[in-house]
C-alpha cells in the first residue's frame, strides 16, 4: 500500500484531504502541528480525526517567538467580519512552508511518496502559500533540494469552492460535526471570523448542488 503524510489540523479542509487519501487507498500518516496558535482546540479535534480512522499521527510541537500573526500573538486582534481581500493579520509567515518541510522529511525517511495538504485557493482568507503557485514552487524545492527527489505534494481540495469542499466530505462520510474552523481560542465557534464565515457560506452554498 502507498504510504502518504497528511497535514491534519482537525479543519474541515484537512479532515476532508484525510477521508479522501484513505478513500483512495492511501496508508495514512497524520502530522499535527501544535504551532502556539490561540486556537489550539483545532488540535483535539485533529486527534479524534486521526483515531477514528485509525491513523497514526505525530503531533509536532513548535515555537515561533517571533510571532507575526494574530492566532500566534494574543494580544492582536483577530479581524471579524472582513471582506475577503488582501493577506489578513491571521496569516502565518510561511506556515505552509514549515509544515511541508516537516513532511518532506517524514516523507523521506518512511519511504512515502505522497504529501497531502487541505490548501484551497478559491474561497480562502487570501494566503499566499494557499496559491497554486506556492505547490508548483515547492515541487521544485524537493526535486533540487532531496535524496527522494520524486516525492509529490498532492492539493485535491485547491480548485473547489468551499460548498464543494463540504459537498466532498459528505460523500466520503467525514464528520463534519467533529472538525473545528474558528480562529478564536474559545470553547464554541465565533461565526464571524474569516475561517467561520469561510465555512457559513460553504454550507450555505449547498444549497446550489442537487441532493
Amino acid at each position: 500500500m502507498k504510504k502518504a503524510i497528511i497535514l491534519l489540523s482537525g479543519g474541515l479542509d484537512s479532515s476532508t484531504t484525510l477521508y479522501y487519501a484513505k478513500n483512495k487507498g492511501y496508508d495514512c500518516h497524520a502530522l499535527i502541528f501544535d504551532y502556539g496558535q490561540r486556537h489550539k482546540r483545532e488540535i483535539s479535534s485533529a486527534v479524534v480525526q486521526a483515531k477514528r480512522l485509525k491513523v497514526p499521527y505525530e503531533i509536532i510541537k513548535i515555537k515561533l517567538p517571533w510571532k507575526g500573526s494574530s492566532l500566534l500573538d494574543k494580544k492582536a486582534k483577530v479581524p471579524t467580519n472582513r471582506k475577503m481581500k488582501g493577506i489578513p493579520s491571521t496569516y502565518v509567515p510561511a506556515r505552509n512552508t514549515i509544515f511541508l518541510s516537516f513532511a518532506l522529511s517524514y516523507a523521506e525517511a518512511i519511504g512515502a511518496r505522497v504529501i497531502f495538504i487541505g490548501a484551497n485557493a478559491i474561497d480562502f482568507s487570501g494566503y499566499p502559500d494557499c496559491r497554486p503557485k506556492f505547490y508548483e514552487a515547492f515541487q521544485k524545492v524537493i526535486k533540487e533540494g532531496t535524496k527522494a527527489q520524486k516525492i509529490k505534494v498532492l492539493t485535491p481540495l485547491i480548485d473547489l469552492s468551499k460548498a464543494e469542499i463540504i459537498k466532498l466530505a459528505i460523500k466520503l462520510k467525514v464528520p463534519l460535526d467533529l472538525t473545528w474552523s474558528c480562529y478564536m481560542g474559545g470553547k464554541k465557534p465565533c461565526g464571524i471570523c474569516d475561517s467561520c464565515k469561510l465555512r457559513e457560506k460553504g454550507f450555505a452554498g449547498l444549497s446550489s448542488f442537487e441532493p
